[in-house]
């Protein structure tokens, strides 16, 4: 039977719901609860993209509601530091602890003393940046930038177009070239592959572009593979190419470009055959992508986030972006670009985020540098760490630096989390949040135009409660009544949809949570057309590509020195680092075979891989899966995934982008070398 979960949740059946995991696609759900447990996650049509099936990720997510690491009650820290020993308290003694303490810390320090850590986790609109926020807000704490994932894309993207929406997914089948850059479907974004796949079997022109082998580079027309950071290179070469052909398509250009000139003088100091040498892949390649690319239509490129993830990040982004507008590949429906396609869901964010509760600007931390913040002086020092929908002992660059601020007797640390992390462990005060099979939440995306709703599948596991609750409460303790009366489903789906529903084709917040499901329209349909029925919301009304707040297109040339660079992409066994504890993956080192023997490493041999920062032990898989120069460790590993309990970002630097102060998670810097 199919129920709406409404009233009670638990009863055996079959329940919609929505995986709000870090991943475009947010597939709908079919769960099946029987004995009042979740015993099948599956996919569902009511987001067509999902088309019936998911990931083997979500598949086990079951595995992570009833895990023995599951965090079931508030607790207090009893063992040392990181030891991961507790004991049971109450909600109310837990609620208690944090409003006396922070009221403490206020006294002596300022509200900025305390310092919320959070990303997007297993959340969705609900669950970050919404009651949280407002809490924050009005608290005064220090405000946390959020630069780990599409800080550079984000500012790279508003300046050049100011919401205007990509290419959907499903339109990839009309191409009849394709680029995928810094991007691997097969893993991130799995519902488009068969649209590109489709299209090939149409005889559409496919590049890859990525150090790695990925499973879509091998069956692709041409793949480059640059070395890391040199993205920025390769496209004003590709620019420049377009220029010296006479392939410009200046009608376009002239009515919808601002900035050409000056892309143009950057491109020009960029000929293929000095770009190719830079970038270490062939001028004729290089050339066979441009020509195929400039005949196509449609013809679309696929910027990922991979890209931007080096100290050229951002003017990596904006030279590929410009390509699509310098060679007119707008206007026609699967041709043009995509970058993240959120930033035009229809979702209130100042009703739901109440700026209006601060009373004046914040200090404000980038949460790539927490290593720094807990560690180096500031003023006011953070004295309070408020962890939620993060791990930041395995995601955040400075594993080290962020270990030594945890063990700061002096740092009072809550962590609100559904397992027992990493980061958890060094917890002051841990309190158990929900999963999202146990919450109401609504979902937009940044891989497709469906925003859609869910209520729980089962009720919440010992006494789990959902982020808006545990704030609420928190709300309601510091006196904050505003805020602790929005901390419910009905009135946060009201506040995120207030004045969306002409977008959303008249859906408001009742029709949301009768249909579950509604779509982005744009100019009265939801067929997405860049510069046909949508367009850039610049002041200008044109792509800016050179705005004054990116500064001038530049190029560091990455550190002279023979050490390898060390990437950290997705893998397809964990979501960062949400499911790494179910899955288990092998975490080894990924070397090209010639770096591998000129080191004497065989495959499967234990290595060390190491810098000024810290150093990895774990096994090496030898072979062609990444280029020469390069080597590769999945990322969000948990620290029990390796030899020493060092995972990649113990060896990744703090030092942030071009553009963005983004995380460089693919420009670290590391030597390897064999050990017993």
């Amino acid at each position: 039977m199919q129920t709406n979960a409404v009233e009670p949740p638990g009863r055996d059946g079959t329940y919609p719901s929505v995986c709000p995991l870090d991943c475009p696609d947010t597939c709908s759900l079919t769960v099946t609860v029987a004995g009042g447990r979740v015993v099948r996650v599956d996919g569902s049509r009511l987001n067509p993209l999902t088309d019936g099936f998911i990931c083997a990720k979500v598949r086990r997510y079951p595995e992570r509601v009833y895990s023995p690491l599951r965090v079931l009650y508030p607790q207090r820290r009893v063992g040392a530091k990181g030891e991961g020993r507790f004991e049971r308290i109450s909600w109310e003694e837990a609620v208690a602890t944090i409003v006396a303490r922070f009221r403490e810390i206020i006294a002596g320090d300022g509200p900025e003393a305390i310092l919320p850590y959070h990303y997007g986790g297993s959340a969705g609109v609900f669950g970050e940046g919404a009651v949280d926020a407002q809490f924050f807000n009005r608290l005064g704490a220090t405000e946390l930038l959020k630069t780990l994932c599409a800080a550079p894309t984000g500012a790279v993207y508003s300046a050049m177009f100011d919401g205007m929406g990509g290419v959907p997914p499903e339109d990839y089948r009309l191409a009849r070239a394709i680029v995928l850059w810094g991007v691997n479907p097969s893993v991130t974004s799995i519902h488009l592959v068969p649209p590109i796949q489709h299209a090939q079997r149409a005889g559409a022109f496919l590049a890859v572009i990525d150090p790695r082998r990925t499973p879509l580079a091998r069956r692709a027309n041409v793949h480059l593979q640059p070395r890391p950071g040199t993205d920025v290179v390769l496209a004003l070469a590709m620019i420049h190419e377009l220029m010296r052909t006479g392939r410009v398509d200046t009608t376009f250009v002239t009515a919808h470009v601002a900035g050409f000139d000056t892309l143009a003088a950057a491109a020009g100091e960029w000929p293929i055959e000095r770009a190719a040498a830079v970038c270490d892949v062939p001028a004729g390649d290089i050339r066979r992508v441009i020509d195929a690319y400039a005949q196509a239509s449609p013809a679309v490129i696929r910027c990922g986030w991979g890209i931007e993830r080096n100290r050229n990040g951002g003017n990596s982004v904006r030279a590929i972006l410009a390509l699509p507008a310098v060679a007119g590949k707008f206007g026609v429906r699967g041709g043009g670009m995509t970058m993240s396609l959120g930033r035009v869901a229809s979702i209130n964010k100042e009703a739901i985020q109440r700026p209006d509760l601060r009373l004046r600007p914040a200090r404000q931390v980038n949460m790539t540098q927490l290593g720094r913040a807990l560690t180096e002086p500031m003023t006011p020092p953070i004295r309070a760490l408020f962890v939620y929908n993060a791990n930041p002992v395995a995601v955040t660059p400075d594993q080290n630096r962020i270990l030594r601020g945890l063990a700061r007797e002096d740092l009072f640390t809550v962590v609100h989390e559904q397992v027992l992390t990493d980061t958890a462990r060094f917890a002051d005060i841990l309190l158990p949040a929900t999963t999202f099979l146990e919450q109401a939440e609504l979902h937009k995306s940044y891989g497709h135009y469906a925003i859609q709703y869910a209520e729980p599948a089962i009720a919440p596991r010992g006494e789990a409660k959902s982020n808006y609750e545990l704030f609420g409460m928190l709300a309601a303790a510091f006196g904050f009544d505003d805020v602790a009366r929005a901390a419910n489903p009905a009135a946060l789906l009201d506040a995120a949809l207030s004045g969306a529903a002409v977008r959303l084709g008249g859906v408001d917040s009742e029709r949301m949570r009768a249909e579950r499901v509604a779509h982005v329209h744009f100019a009265d349909t939801t067929t997405l057309v860049q510069f046909g029925t949508d367009f850039p919301r610049t002041a200008s009304g044109k792509i800016e590509i050179c705005p004054p707040e990116l500064g001038p297109i530049g190029f560091q040339p990455p550190p002279a020195s023979g050490a390898l660079t060390m990437i950290s992409p997705a893998t397809s066994k964990s979501i960062n680092s949400i499911l790494a504890e179910v899955t288990r993956p092998a975490v080894e080192l990924t070397m090209h075979r010639t770096d591998a023997s000129a080191r004497g490493i065989a495959d499967g041999d234990m290595v060390r891989v190491y810098n000024e920062l810290g150093e990895i032990e774990l096994p090496a898989r030898v072979g062609d899966a990444v280029r020469p120069g390069v080597v590769a460790m999945p990322k969000g590993a948990w620290q029990s995934s390796t030899r020493n309990g060092a995972t990649s970002t113990a060896v990744m630097p703090d030092h942030l982008s071009d553009i963005g102060g983004g995380a460089c998670f693919n420009d670290v810097r590391v030597d390897v070398e064999k050990v017993a």
